[in-house]
């Protein structure tokens, strides 16, 4: 009779060893994938902000242009020059952003553009809030009459998590009886100006002003009319796709390291002691 292997796996060795193999070869393939889509997103971000970066180095749009813009959200980030008014009893406090790592308000006041029946919300710039009391706002001047304002065309006002209601907006009001400048305080109760976040949409209707809604201004400048204007770049999320797709890179070397291991150098390593063993 032949005798019964020492090793009874040994017998099962083949088929286990190609199982164990398909799955490595699967899973390579899978999280290889994975670390590649990682790097195309990566790619398509940094397209993305080359093309930011060439919108910020065209010449300012004069106002007759930006009116005549069908689609203003097709010249996003290109500079424009807008001339009109104020209308500061209007104006919003955005809460908890933060420049340069303090907390504070982002101030926005509607702009009526001369010559037309349009008004644009205005991103004028970040005031740093008042630790001890959170209603008291800074000082914030707006110039009276006709002015110029250069900025960048962006995106309506980004959104941060809300909790609860938000409060509704200021009562209408218009640019003749606002105060020449003067900044909003917070309104009545369910009035306040302070808010989280801004829906354009909702502000045009319960201010009944004629708001564009598809864009705003970002003002551009040095520091002036107690605003700090050192706006943040857009968060694009290079960095996180350069992260993920080094874990999936490094689980795929794991995956090789492993199998490599187990399927020939522990064989190896344990047939070289059975045979120092005197085990065949």
């Amino acid at each position: 009779m032949t005798p019964e292997p020492l090793y009874p796996e040994e017998r099962r060795r083949p088929g286990r060893f190609w199982l164990i193999t398909i799955a490595a070869v699967l899973t390579l393939a899978a999280t290889v994938s994975l670390g590649r889509w990682q790097l195309s997103r990566a790619a398509q971000k940094e397209a993305l902000q080359a093309d930011i970066d060439a919108q910020k180095q065209k010449p300012a749009l004069a106002q007759a242009e930006f009116l005549a813009l069908e689609k203003a959200s097709d010249a996003l980030h290109r500079p424009v020059r807008l001339r009109g008014l104020w209308l500061p009893t209007q104006t919003v406090y955005l809460d908890n952003r933060q420049m340069h790592g303090v907390p504070g308000f982002y101030v926005l006041t509607p702009f009526a553009l001369e010559g037309s029946e349009q008004a644009v919300m205005v991103q004028r710039g970040w005031v740093q809030r008042n630790f001890v009391d959170r209603t008291k706002l800074g000082e914030v001047e707006t110039p009276a009459g006709i002015v110029e304002v250069t900025g960048l065309i962006e995106p309506p006002p980004s959104h941060l998590l809300e909790l609860g209601t938000p409060a509704s907006a200021p009562a209408p009001a218009t640019a003749a009886s606002a105060p020449a400048g003067a900044a909003s305080a917070p309104a009545a109760e369910g009035a306040s100006s302070i808010r989280q976040n801004l829906d354009l949409e909702a502000f045009r209707a319960e201010t009944k002003l004629p708001l564009r809604t598809d864009v705003s201004l970002q003002q551009t400048g040095p520091a002036s009319e107690g605003l700090q204007r050192d706006w943040p770049a857009p968060a694009l999320g290079l960095e996180r796709h350069y992260g993920y797709a080094f874990q999936w890179f490094g689980l795929s070397a794991l995956v090789v390291i492993l199998y490599v291991w187990f399927q020939f150098i522990t064989p190896f390593r344990r047939s070289r002691r059975r045979a120092r063993d005197g085990r065949f």
